[in-house]
């Protein structure tokens, strides 16, 4: 199993929304860089989980935890000329961008800040943590995982 932090913006799509999909479960599109992309389309597995981040907001930090339900498949939303994330050089039959379902598992007790977050030398090397680092997705050691849990 991997672990993983997904972004979002809570006005955009929070873990609430996740938790009020049917089966709690939803597809994760959208997604528009090629290294996020990659990690979803090659890395991400079925059982993987994820810390649920919310970004651009006034309390930035992890709210919860979801898991892979289902791995990657092009992201439809890039065929639709009517949405948001359409991409005219993605085609159905060479997709250029992937998205993978996430299923809603639980909110934490509370938001873990990204102020917080940054305090905490064991978690120096987290990719969320080091200056310049703006993927939406990103990967999760073992170690920081069992560390952030730890600071719920």
């Amino acid at each position: 199993m991997q672990y993983w932090l997904m972004k979002s913006e809570p006005d955009a799509f929070g873990i609430d929304d996740l938790a009020g999909r049917p089966g709690q479960t939803e597809h994760w599109d959208g997604v528009r860089n090629y290294q996020a992309r990659n990690m979803m389309r090659d890395e991400m597995k079925i059982g993987d989980l994820v810390f649920f981040y919310h970004s651009n907001c006034e309390l930035p930090g992890i709210v919860g935890i979801a898991e892979v339900a289902r791995e990657s498949y092009p992201d439809f939303t890039a065929f639709n000329p009517d949405d948001k994330h359409f991409d005219p050089k993605s085609h159905p039959d060479k997709p250029t961008w992937y998205m993978v379902d996430v299923k809603f598992v639980r909110k934490l007790q509370r938001t873990i800040s990204l102020r917080e977050l940054k305090q905490h030398a064991e978690l120096a090397d987290l990719a969320l943590v080091r200056r310049g680092n703006r993927l939406s997705i990103m990967p999760v050691s073992p170690a920081h995982w069992e560390f952030i849990l730890g600071l719920e």
